[in-house]
């Protein structure tokens, strides 16, 4: 009977670290992520999954118009392709230019 109980605490505590290293940031990520992509508004720059970075010219419900480069190129894309706010940098810590 002692073994058993052992072994089920032993599942439990297991259980809980798993929750607690791996679900729980994720879903913090997740939330961070959906309130950044509900507060971008008109100018903003943003950098896309795909590395397309521009300045936001129209925020509709799910998606968002974005112009990039010289030329003022439009391109329409789903809210959820939005990595990062503002012009992620690279590998040296240095803000890559538009």
């Amino acid at each position: 009977m002692d073994g058993t109980l052992y072994s089920i605490l032993m599942i439990v505590v297991m259980i809980a670290i798993f929750y607690f290293m791996l679900i729980r940031p994720e879903q913090k990520k997740k939330k961070e992520q959906d309130a950044m992509r509900s507060s971008l508004a008109v100018g903003d720059d943003i950098t896309t999954i795909g590395g397309i970075v521009g300045t936001i010219c129209a925020v509709k419900p799910n998606t968002i118009v974005i112009e990039t480069g010289a030329d003022r190129v439009r391109i329409e894309l789903m809210k959820w392709a939005i990595s990062t706010k503002g012009i992620q940098a690279n590998e040296d810590g240095k803000a890559e230019s538009k």
